[in-house]
């Protein structure tokens, strides 16, 4: 049975008021994507706005973000995106949000992102996010309640981060202390060092050098859920 994974990108293009441009970042991409392939997933992608976004932190020196802009399938999918309310979420056996400032002004407060998260998260799914991407979790709430993250271990962009780009004032809210707040047991690596969290069906990844081992983690707890494949 072919397993699905749904990456979902930021729409917005700017940092708010700031004029700053932002976008869905295609490091926190890349290695995802060619994991879960390897893995024998299949990959749909969404936007909050049914358009193509715009991309941020492609690496020109990168042979792997050269390859995956070479994939015409792949950037057939990016460019061509699903609305959010036309997914089906029964489908995926793990939902992935990608990083990328922008997810903090279009990922909390959308209704679909929360239903489609909780019915694949209640359906025995796997609920996935980096960096900036958890801005998508700090409003879900289960059916008991109490919200997604209470009470899980998780990782996001620091605020200490935020701090050290001159951040803190331009993004609406600080994701960790949201997190914190929500019940979430938060913890971060210093610096840019990579930094994965799994706590049951909840994978979250620090920064982009945790992409690739976010995926790895990802692929497992979807194994542990139907019996799959180990991660290669």
């Amino acid at each position: 049975m072919t397993r699905s994974a749904l990456f979902v990108l930021t729409s917005c293009t700017v940092m708010g008021p700031s004029g700053r441009p932002t976008g869905f970042h295609l490091g926190e991409t890349v290695e995802p994507w060619r994991i879960l392939e390897e893995n024998g997933f299949h990959i749909d992608v969404a936007t909050t706005s049914g358009h193509a976004p715009k991309m941020v932190g492609h690496e020109q020196e990168n042979p792997a973000h050269a390859d995956f802009l070479a994939d015409a399938k792949a950037c057939a999918k990016i460019e061509n995106p699903l609305s959010l309310p036309h997914v089906v979420p029964e489908i995926y056996s793990a939902i992935y949000f990608v990083g990328g400032h922008g997810a903090m002004w279009d990922f909390p407060c959308n209704e679909d992102v929360a239903n489609i998260t909780r019915t694949i998260y209640n359906n025995g799914g796997v609920v996935s996010a980096i960096c900036h991407g958890q801005a998508a979790l700090v409003n879900i709430k289960g059916t008991d309640g109490n919200y997604l993250v209470s009470g899980k271990g998780l990782t996001s962009f620091s605020h200490e981060g935020e701090i050290e780009r001159g951040l803190e004032e331009i993004v609406p809210f600080s994701l960790q202390h949201t997190l914190e707040a929500r019940g979430a047991h938060y913890t971060s690596a210093p610096g840019r060092a990579p930094h994965v969290v799994t706590d049951g069906r909840l994978v979250t990844g620090q920064n982009p050098a945790s992409a690739t081992g976010l995926a790895r983690q990802l692929v497992q707890a979807v194994a542990r859920t139907s019996c799959g494949a180990p991660a290669q």
